[in-house]
């Protein structure tokens, strides 16, 4: 039997101020002891803002291991923050973040983004979690990219984290999922022939200076940049481990689905462009506090039923793994559970001020 696909995590995180609850402006000293951690120069970078972070797994081959590395990623960095003043949080977006105060990483690229994409780049100020997935070759990277578009939006409401901006609450349990939509290279990819046509389309691209590199195609999945794997994107920073260890083992099962599909020559679900759209939408608005749309027949369904449709759908693929119990237990707490927009707002609800919110999120993030 063949081995399991291999996967790696990314996550960003936030830097807070414990006294003020507010991202931190300044992280230089605290990534300079993360460097100097066994392994961190290579686990721990900067990210677009000074106030965010960001950790890297290793090439992992059971979520056993996605486990065990996220831990320690997280432990360390979280150690590195309390011995320069600040705290860690994993979450999409932050209470009391205010975008007018952040300041961006001095580099080209950077720059480049800023002078682009405006307003767009300058209110930015938000974390994501991807999840790269290793394929055999560059072409059947695209054509799995095809296929596992229709539950990209249910991986965007397992994940929600980001229901405040700007110290309120913006109805939606993904605001993070609804302002990556009015990106010019975000949302959930078209559809591609193949490689070379993908390679020939960034091309054009890059040539009337809409994108700078292929890095800056911000869609909830496409080809890795740099490796043979399929990278998602759609999902929130995951507040818990727990959280971020599903959507590992969603995001390689989704990946071998499609394998075997290809494999079987089987044809591939095909939902109108409009379904995707709307389906992403809901999701980040709702979470998993209502019904979800079925991007593939067009119904609404309560968001357990839909999880449910994924997690027969992609048994097999979990059971080839050995992801299937694991996966199966995480899917039935998130049901019970809720997602991590939905515990930010329960501490509201009780009488809690964002402050709460924070320190929740601080507890939640640091939690094995």
């Amino acid at each position: 039997m063949p081995e399991p696909l291999t996967v790696g995590v990314e996550e960003e995180f936030f830097a807070v101020d414990p006294q003020e609850r507010r991202p931190l402006n300044d992280t230089t000293a605290l990534l300079e002891f993360a460097h100097r951690l066994p392994g961190g120069r290579e686990s721990y970078s900067a990210e677009l803002r000074t106030c965010m972070l960001e950790s890297k797994t290793g090439i992992c081959r059971t979520l056993d291991q996605v486990r065990a590395e996220l831990r320690e990623l997280r432990a360390g960095l979280g150690h590195a923050a309390q011995e320069t003043g600040g705290r860690i949080v994993a979450a999409g977006t932050l209470a009391l973040t205010d975008w007018r105060t952040q300041e961006f990483l001095d580099q080209s690229r950077t720059h480049f983004i800023v002078d682009r994409y405006a307003w767009m780049a300058r209110t930015h100020v938000m974390c994501a979690c991807q999840v790269h997935v290793g394929v055999p070759d560059r072409d059947t990277a695209i054509q799995v990219v095809n296929r596992v578009r229709p539950w990209l939006p249910l991986l965007n409401a397992l994940s929600a984290s980001s229901p405040f901006w700007m110290g309120e609450d913006t109805g939606f349990a993904s605001y993070r999922g609804t302002v990556w939509e009015s990106w010019p290279m975000g949302g959930i990819p078209p559809v591609f022939s193949s490689y070379e046509e993908y390679v020939e389309r960034m091309a054009a691209l890059t040539r009337n200076d809409t994108i700078n590199d292929v890095g800056q195609l911000y869609w909830d999945v496409r080809p890795g940049t740099n490796y043979r794997t399929v990278e998602f994107r759609p999902a929130d920073s995951c507040t818990t481990v727990d959280d971020t260890v599903l959507q590992a083992g969603l995001c390689r099962a989704l990946v071998k689905h499609a394998l075997d599909e290809l494999q079987r020559n089987s044809d591939g679900p095909d939902p109108w462009p409009e379904l995707l759209r709307a389906a992403k939408w809901r999701a980040a608005r709702y979470g998993l506090s209502a019904d979800l749309l079925d991007p593939v027949s067009g119904e609404l369904v309560p968001a357990g039923e839909l999880i449910d449709r994924l997690l027969r759908m992609v048994g097999p693929a979990l059971e080839h793994a050995g992801d299937h119990d694991e996966v199966a237990k995480l899917l039935a707490r998130k049901k019970i559970d809720g997602t991590s927009a939905d515990r930010q707002r329960a501490v509201l609800a009780a009488g809690g001020t964002f402050a709460d919110v924070t320190d929740l999120l601080v507890r939640q993030t640091a939690a094995p």
